[in-house]
């Protein structure tokens, strides 16, 4: 994940070559019909395994899910910090991406968390104890159970 001011296509292109190694692309990429989505970006989308999907001109609701995270990580990650440099922010949208994919449970997905733990012991093996992790200087707590 990158930061930048004013992304360009080359620069989006190198997003995509970065997001997407050998053998891990995933199936489809949704984007909106921006000008920095240039000739770069598709000869790069061109060569992946990706299919593109443009979302329709004037229909927000065709990106409601990348549209739900950017408001996910606003409201509980940027919206209680005060972000001074590019590097800070870069580094808190790394956080919260961490956060939201190996922590936060999801509604979506019946409560669970995206990449779930390789082995989460049940409630009767770890004695009912119950730790709180703090994430991103304890604007959020990961909870596990104690080994």
């Amino acid at each position: 994940m990158g930061v930048t001011r004013s992304p360009t296509d080359t620069w989006v292109a190198q997003q995509l070559r970065e997001a997407t190694p050998y053998g891990l692309a995933s199936k489809y990429l949704i984007r909106d019909n921006d000008s920095k989505f240039g000739p770069c970006f598709a000869r790069v989308a061109k060569t992946s395994t990706i299919k593109i999907l443009k979302t329709p001109v004037h229909a927000p609701r065709a990106n409601a899910i990348c549209e739900r995270f950017l408001r996910s990580v606003r409201q509980e990650c940027l919206d209680r910090l005060l972000i001074l440099q590019e590097k800070q922010f870069e580094r808190v949208l790394q956080a919260c991406v961490v956060y939201f994919n190996q922590a936060r449970p999801h509604q979506g997905i019946q409560q669970q968390i995206p990449q779930q733990r390789r082995s989460v012991p049940c409630a009767q093996d770890a004695g009912k104890k119950v730790i709180a992790r703090p994430i991103m200087g304890g604007l959020h707590h990961d909870y596990r159970w104690a080994a």
